[in-house]
């Protein structure tokens, strides 16, 4: 058999804390271990982008630039690998291209070495300049992974996948990244994915596999895309890792030892890391951030094709509305809701779209009220949906004369950066031009943490720059 070296990512400083604990991971508490986790011979170390951005502004009082900063100056041979949600960056809409490019600029100077980049509809045209900017800013010192959301359906074929990949290759794509956000992809299947993308795409072209464990089934998914010849596969250290989180490392890094496919990492190497993120996980159980719930095995992934942060919004909007005894109606209502809109893979923000409207549907009756970021999916104002959809859906979104728009959605967004600028400028909080991007991103929670900041350097009442959870004056 030839030898194929299988390379690892770690996950343990982005997705790792994010599916196990609300990403409430300190920068202080990687900090220690980084020379270390530098020399272990990861492909990358994923440790940014994803929610850590948001979760650095509104709940840990960090500045999510100053902690990739940080991380650049510690991270020396290993890439620090970000996640980012094309047209949507890290938040929650689409931004116009201007943010977009230098959002991708600022992300790269500050030391980011390799992109993941999807779209929830998995468009291209949702990844257009994001690829492009990667491209232009990159150069020699950035990799352009472009993902695949992995999903099962009708309509998401091992030949819509491959096709695909295909195109966003073609798009300017180094790596090509199957997204398995939801543990839905199985063993053979893998195999049979992974087997085809590396017969059509080209010889130097990474296939980097990224899976859970929620239902357990993750160790097989890699061990099975490894065999068929994936490049690259995600793991967590096992603090951290297993359940909701990715398959973890160590057992992966033995099982292969002294194969064809062993990661030439050396195991005695991770034990201090598995120490360290060990206190690290009984800290973040203490303060309430990790239930041990999310490292068990839930099938109802599979059942549901529900990931495991759609099924905890579920069960919070059934509570706040004194229904909980609805959620096996609920979840027997998100397929028909997610047919009726074509299709759409369940990962952020579509999982949260489909999601509510299977509630509302069963709370209120079937579409008696249709939300506005439904209404919003049909329209088209996310990108092209996969499949095709309800007719009845349609006709009750477009009753009101509203139209579906078949361009790219970003088509319809005016420049946003100059206004922007001159906005965080003249209430006072620009120190720098990543500044306008946090501001961008987030309104409302930069500007709290900007006060929080101010506060800080001013010296004005030490009870406003130590408490992260005031409202502040300017």
């Amino acid at each position: 058999m030839e030898n194929k070296k299988v390379l690892i990512t770690d996950t343990i400083l982005r997705d790792a804390h994010q599916s196990h604990a609300a990403t409430r991971m300190r920068f202080d508490e990687m900090e220690p271990v980084l020379p270390l986790l530098d020399e272990i011979g990861f492909y990358s170390l994923e440790a940014w982008g994803g929610a850590t951005f948001d979760s650095c502004l509104r709940f840990l009082n960090e500045d999510p630039w100053d902690r990739l900063r940080n991380l650049k100056k510690h991270l020396k041979k290993t890439p620090i690998q970000m996640l980012l949600r094309g047209q949507n960056l890290l938040g929650y809409r689409h931004y116009a291209d201007d943010v977009v490019d230098s959002f991708i600029d600022k992300s790269i100077e500050n030391g980011v070495g390799i992109i993941r980049v999807f779209d929830a509809l998995n468009d291209p045209r949702n990844l257009e300049t994001s690829i492009k900017s990667i491209k232009k800013y990159g150069k020699d010192k950035c990799v352009c992974e472009a993902a695949i959301s992995y999903t099962t359906s009708p309509v998401h074929t091992t030949e819509y996948f491959v096709n695909l990949a295909k195109q966003l290759e073609s798009m300017g794509a180094d790596n090509i990244c199957i997204k398995d956000m939801a543990n839905l992809l199985l063993p053979f299947t893998a195999y049979d994915v992974v087997s085809k993308l590396k017969k059509a795409l080209k010889p130097d072209t990474k296939v980097h596999l990224h899976t859970h464990n929620t239902s357990g089934t993750g160790d097989m998914i890699n061990l099975m895309a490894i065999q068929a010849g994936v490049d690259i596969v995600d793991c967590a250290l096992s603090p951290l890792g297993n359940g909701t989180s990715n398959p973890a490392t160590e057992p992966l890094v033995a099982t292969l030892k002294g194969t064809p496919y062993d990661t030439g990492i050396d195991i005695e190497q991770l034990l201090p890391l598995v120490k360290h993120f060990n206190q690290v996980a009984v800290r973040l159980e203490k303060d309430g951030h990790l239930n041990p719930k999310v490292r068990k095995i839930d099938i109802n992934t599979l059942l549901y094709q529900v990931p495991g942060g759609m099924l905890s919004n579920l069960i919070s909007q059934l509570k706040q509305a004194g229904q909980e005894d609805k959620l096996l109606d609920c979840l027997a209502e998100v397929p028909k809701v997610r047919k009726d809109c074509g299709y759409p893979p369940l990962v952020t923000p579509t999982s949260q779209i489909v999601g509510t409207q299977a509630v509302w549907n069963i709370l209120l009756g079937r579409y008696k009220t249709i939300t506005a970021q439904y209404k919003d999916l049909i329209l088209g104002k996310y990108g092209a949906l996969p499949g095709e959809k309800s007719k009845n859906v349609v006709d009750m979104c477009t009753k009101s004369g509203e139209e579906i728009i078949s361009c790219r959605p970003a088509d319809l967004i005016e420049s946003e950066m100059q206004s922007l600028t001159e906005k965080v400028k003249a209430d006072g909080f620009y120190e720098k031009p990543e500044d306008v991007l946090s501001y961008a991103l987030f309104p409302e929670v930069s500007t709290n943490y900007f006060k929080w900041r101010k506060a800080q350097k001013v010296g004005i009442d030490k009870d406003l720059a130590d408490n992260p959870n005031r409202v502040y004056p300017v």
